[in-house]
């Protein structure tokens, strides 16, 4: 008697961070935005022909193939290495697409005019990377000086969040009475250390203590 098949027990799960569902592939371009995500945050999988309800609804095989291969080697940048894999569930098939985390961070994807964006992974949503969250990516990839300097204005803002346990970049820009540009450049600093986390939501960013 065989037990529960493992992709079965991946889709089970549900959505997450390192989890995607597609039912289907429509555009290049918008599945790279996830693979993007994928490759700046922890790496991920994608799987198509499955619904967001958890049923298989099956994928359209090569022509899907294709259309993965084409998002990670035109619509990425730097290209992405993927791993493709076909498993027949009954008289439907479903594909599983491994997206490696990437070793040359930010990774950007290309949209449909043409633009290209960075996006990383919170939760079970692929979001545009904020300026400092692409600062931090750039830092963390050995692309810029990863040194803080504990001045009066980030011992401030240690002590706020202490306080306040959360901040905008508003709110910090207010409490300093410094530019856009000077607090964004100190939480890059404060995130690269792992001082300070950023946090990433559809509506806003925000920041707190590590």
């Amino acid at each position: 008697m065989g037990g529960i098949h493992p992709l079965l027990l991946k889709i089970s799960g549900g959505e997450s961070e390192v989890l995607d569902f597609k039912k289907t592939i429509s555009s290049a371009s918008k599945i790279a935005k996830t693979m993007s995500a994928f490759a700046n945050h922890k790496g991920g999988t994608l799987l198509v022909g499955v619904n967001d309800n958890k049923t298989i609804s099956g994928a359209r095989s090569e022509d899907e193939k294709y259309m993965l291969d084409l998002a990670a080697h035109f619509y990425v940048s730097p290209e992405i290495d993927i791993q493709i894999h076909e498993w027949e569930m009954g008289d439907k098939s479903v594909i599983e697409c491994y997206i490696p985390e990437g070793k040359d961070k930010p990774y950007y994807a290309k949209d449909e005019e043409g633009k290209w964006w960075a996006h990383i992974r919170v939760k079970d949503q692929s979001l545009l990377a904020s300026k400092i969250v692409l600062d931090v990516l750039k830092r963390n990839s050995g692309k810029g000086q990863n040194i803080i300097r504990y001045t009066e204005h980030e011992q401030s803002v240690l002590k706020y969040l202490d306080k306040n346990h959360k901040a905008t970049l508003k709110e910090i820009c207010k409490l300093l009475n410094i530019s856009r540009w000077r607090a964004q450049k100190m939480l890059v600093s404060l995130v690269s250390g792992g001082v300070v986390r950023s946090h990433t939501t559809e509506k806003t960013e925000f920041f707190t203590l590590s």
